[in-house]
């Protein structure tokens, strides 16, 4: 039976993950799929994962680790949830994309919008970016206006006019912070400072006449987390509607997270449009968009607003996905997810104890 230790400094090793590594480079650019995994902030190659279970994961120089990054969110049952692998093996056995509809859309749609009083039609797509492109893409669709307004800190995917950084001056337009992105798409995204008021109303003043939406993740997390008060988040709902723009809720990272109604459950706040990423398929490669229904009938094949994807609301992926809602559903989760958050006063005592600072 093979076995797996937890490394420490003097015995930590990365020599096959190395070997791995030097042999990806010659396949895809850089070694890996997307830039974080590269490791280039910290020295060495990239740890190669070969299995998970529960809390923990599993290297491929044998070594076993506790994961506090989930995926980068979607794993709030941790790794192989029994209940979650039962219906995604079931599901695989019967297929695993028909580029059609299946049951599993209308079972999942069902208990989503059942459970989450701020949105009433909901559309499936493949990733966190792509409901956030099509979210934009519908606010320009609805309200006819271009523009999009941003904040610093926020990141909402690798969509083009979302790629940008503000240039000089309180209230800018975006530049490009990636080649291969026109200037004239960054140009069509106004960044403001994240929890500015003034900055926020000056923008709209400004453009309000050509700004479509303004986008926010209510609780960012991606530039570390960027706690907001509660009170600038009802600013921005009360400013979006005074100045007929669009609000759209990134909650790519704390949909069904902070609670089952996200964010705007939290708060208690309305957005016009929320975007979703990977928790609502239980890890598996999944996004979507939502909105009320007179927002949301906008959208092809009812609306003019375009949007397709062969692999959107894939089987297997609803499948998984509806397993972990389920789960979330149980009375108490999300006290216990909580209680669990928290260290214990024995923990507490042990981490001063340590002579270890923060």
């Amino acid at each position: 039976m093979q076995s797996f230790n937890y490394p420490n400094p003097d015995t930590f090793t990365r020599s096959r993950s190395g070997e791995l590594f030097e042999e990806a480079k010659l396949y895809f650019p850089g070694g890996v799929h997307s830039p974080v995994r590269a490791f280039k902030s910290v020295e060495g190659p990239p740890v190669f994962f070969q299995k998970a279970e529960g809390c923990h994961l599993y290297d491929v120089d044998n070594q076993k680790f506790v994961d506090f990054c989930c995926s980068w969110g979607p794993l709030i049952l941790g790794h192989c949830p029994p209940a979650v692998v039962r219906r995604v093996q079931e599901t695989v056995a019967k297929g695993m994309s028909f580029g059609a509809p299946t049951p599993h859309d209308n079972l999942i749609g069902k208990l989503i919008l059942d459970h989450h009083r701020y949105i009433e039609m909901i559309r499936f797509v493949s990733s966190g970016t792509e409901a956030v492109m099509s979210a934009l893409r519908l606010a320009r669709g609805v309200t006819g206006k271009n523009k999009v307004i941003k904040f610093e800190g926020c990141y909402h995917g690798h969509v083009d006019s979302l790629l940008v950084k503000a240039g000089s001056g309180l209230v800018t337009f975006g530049i490009s912070t990636s080649a291969g992105i026109p200037e004239s798409f960054a140009n069509e995204t106004i960044v403001v400072p994240l929890a500015d008021p003034e900055a926020l109303e000056a923008a709209l003043r400004r453009h309000a006449g050509d700004t479509a939406c303004v986008i926010v993740e209510p609780v960012p997390a991606n530039n570390g987390l960027l706690l907001q008060d509660r009170s600038f988040l009802e600013f921005l709902r009360r400013k979006c509607t005074e100045y007929g723009v669009l609000l759209i809720f990134d909650e790519v990272i704390s949909g069904f997270r902070v609670g089952f109604e996200g964010a705007a459950g939290y708060y208690g706040i309305q957005p016009d449009i929320i975007t979703f990423g990977k928790i609502i398929g239980g890890g598996m490669p999944v996004g979507a968009y939502a909105a009320s229904r007179a927002i949301m009938e906008n959208v092809a094949p009812v609306g003019p607003v375009y949007q397709a994807g062969t692999l959107s609301a894939n089987p297997v992926a609803m499948a998984a996905g509806y397993a972990t809602l389920c789960e979330l559903l149980h009375p108490g989760f999300y006290d216990q997810l909580e209680q669990k958050r928290r260290p214990s006063p024995t923990t507490c005592r042990r981490f001063a104890n340590s002579g270890t600072t923060t």
